[in-house]
């Protein structure tokens, strides 16, 4: 249908224009711009940005932009997918139709089809990929996966540089997809644990060279997307919530080598909550007398105004205490360092080649070693702190249920304390909270939801649930909302730790579930209480062919602890389990744990 001069309120240069237009939308573009022209009739103003048009046999031709976005997500904790969502409601905000999937929830095959493709990931471990990522990642490593000359990309990978392979996984995916014919859409960003600024710089270039469109045409875009923009909760990571601290105990008996805290936090006026699986972030202090040998090394004032960022100006005692690092060193650290002394020995150190003594020395050391090892420093204060990375907060598994204890939220925390180069290393936060935090003190906290650590949608799903130590934080808040609501399917739990007498944590919760019937069946191993150490995974062995059994009914597997050692032998005990009671080979059973990990009744939260 044509529009007419005539029988309309449009000039002849808007008619030719809107003739132009209308025939390219979808109808889902038309049902939209219908609505937008409702919600502004009064006020808006619709705008268009005309690109280069394309040329083709020496001849121009217009033809719409790609309006399409696919945002797919590779996260272990959650940042990388709550990065992918604000960056869907950004572009959806200017116009553009935005798909945000988690890797594990994308068809590979699918690829092919698409043309503007944002891929945000984290790197886990020692540079592995994400669990949520992983089928993905092999695919596209794969001699099945497409060629891809169509294809505009760009990578935001999140990672730690204190780590080796720091974003070694968002730099594959970036190799990757340039090898099979992708063209990057804007330069691939590589984020250290404060990732928002950079992270908006680089969704800031992906959306300007969307609007360039390259060799695409025009496209319709609001000239204001504020009526589409999502609703951020008042408190957050970047906005903390000062939480009042109502208990901390030390769960473990009189004797006992460990020293867990199960801390209870109010959150009343704060409007956060959570659900079982998620984390809480934390902002903590560095031990004041750790801060307090480092300037006995600087040469500098304790109360030295230093700018921690603009607007924020600190002494110098306030800013190591509060807003630096100074407990972990990485390798950009030491090479930034080396431009602010004269250490010939530095110098040295990080002379090419010697990437394994780096390596050793980076192990165990904090600032304090790195200042007292490479001095002198000349440098102003200025200098040496803009150096320094910004204190990350630390996460840790909830451990309550919102529902069964309204406006609280527990943890479980275990203090850690170890001794590496002649003297004495603490956690920062662990012994922050054992040794400083009281009843009545706040402190910086906020909710870090993790979609890959969840109970299933069907209550009737049986669970088994392996988490030696702390690990056994979310299942307690697992336990507490199933008995909440009153969900009485089958349920199993591993539990592990040193001594049944001390280490046993929440026993008498674990007992009075049992005893109701929350908890079907408990199995537990206490490594030093026999002389042949006994661990969760021998537990599992033993009963391998009732879990297995329960796996065949569709029993969840969550694994929560330590993903080097205990998460790591938990998984190859899964896999010998299956391989043996299901009578399989090893390839069938790493399948058969695949498609449990597809269809989430194989999770993971492991650090």
């Amino acid at each position: 249908m044509q529009l007419q001069v005539l029988n309309s309120p449009f000039s002849q240069e808007q008619v030719e224009l809107l003739n132009r237009i209308l025939p390219t939308l979808s109808e889902s573009q038309k049902v939209w711009l219908s609505g937008y022209l409702a919600a502004f009739q009064f006020t808006g103003v619709i705008g268009a940005t005309v690109a280069k048009t394309a040329e083709h046999s020496s001849q121009s031709t217009e033809k719409a932009i790609t309006k399409e976005v696919t945002i797919l997500y590779g996260s272990q904790t959650g940042n990388s997918q709550g990065l992918a969502k604000k960056a869907g409601s950004t572009l959806e905000g200017k116009g553009f139709q935005v798909t945000v999937s988690a890797m594990s929830d994308f068809k590979p095959n699918n690829l092919k089809k698409v043309q503007n493709l944002l891929i945000i990931a984290s790197t886990h471990g020692e540079g592995d990929p994400p669990d949520n990522a992983l089928t993905f990642y092999e695919f596209l490593h794969g001699s099945r996966a497409p060629k891809l000359e169509n294809l505009n990309f760009s990578i935001l990978s999140l990672g730690d540089s204190s780590y080796e392979f720091f974003c070694q996984t968002g730099k594959d995916f970036d190799s990757r997809l340039e090898a099979l014919g992708g063209t990057r859409l804007y330069p691939r960003f590589d984020c250290d644990l404060e990732y928002d600024d950079p992270a908006a710089e680089w969704l800031e270039g992906v959306l300007s060279s969307l609007k360039e469109g390259k060799s695409e045409s025009a496209a319709l875009v609001p000239a204001s997307a504020s009526v589409l923009k999502v609703s951020e909760p008042v408190y957050s990571r970047t906005n903390p919530f000062y939480a009042e601290l109502l208990e901390n105990t030390n769960l473990n008996g009189r004797g006992s080598n460990k020293e867990t805290h199960h801390l209870e936090l109010s959150l009343e006026g704060s409007g956060l909550t959570f659900e079982p699986g998620d984390s809480l972030g934390i902002f903590p202090q560095n031990d004041p007398a750790l801060v307090d040998l480092l300037l006995q090394e600087l040469p500098w004032n304790a109360e030295e105004k230093v700018a921690v960022k603009q607007g924020d100006i600190r002494p110098l005692h306030a800013a190591l205490l509060s807003y630096y690092e100074i407990t972990i060193l990485t390798k950009p650290l030491l090479e930034k360092v080396s431009k602010l002394t004269n250490s010939k020995n530095l110098e040295d150190l990080l002379v090419s080649g010697n990437e394994g003594k780096v390596k050793d020395y980076l192990h165990g050391r904090d600032l304090l070693d790195l200042v007292r090892d490479f001095g002198p420093w000349g440098k102003t204060t200025f200098e040496f702190v803009s150096v320094l990375r910004k204190m990350p907060a630390r996460l840790y598994s909830i451990a309550s249920s919102l529902a069964a204890n309204p406006d609280e939220v527990h943890l479980t925390i275990g203090a850690v304390r170890y001794e590496a180069h002649g003297r004495d290393r603490k956690g920062v936060c662990s012994i922050f909270t054992a040794e400083r935090l009281l009843p009545g003190d706040t402190l910086p906290i906020y909710i870090q939801q993790n979609e890959n650590f969840k109970l299933l949608r069907n209550p009737e799903t049986p669970i088994i649930m392996v988490g030696p130590g702390t690990g056994v934080a979310p299942f307690r808040s697992f336990m507490q909302e199933r008995e909440e609501l009153g969900i009485n399917s089958k349920s199993w739990l591993f539990f592990g730790d040193q001594h049944f007498t001390t280490d046993f944590l929440y026993q008498t919760e674990w007992q009075k579930w049992m005893k109701n019937g929350v908890l079907t069946k408990m199995d537990v191993a206490f490594s030093r209480d026999t002389d042949k150490k006994v661990y969760v995974q021998h537990r599992m062995i033993e009963h391998s062919k009732e879990l297995f059994e329960w796996l065949e009914e569709g029993a969840a597997v969550y694994i929560c602890g330590d993903e080097k050692h205990m998460a790591h032998d938990v998984h190859h005990t899964l896999l010998k389990i299956i391989a043996k009671e299901g009578d399989m080979s090893l390839k069938k059973a790493e399948e058969y744990l695949a498609e449990m990990q597809k269809q989430k009744r194989y999770q993971r939260d492991v650090y």
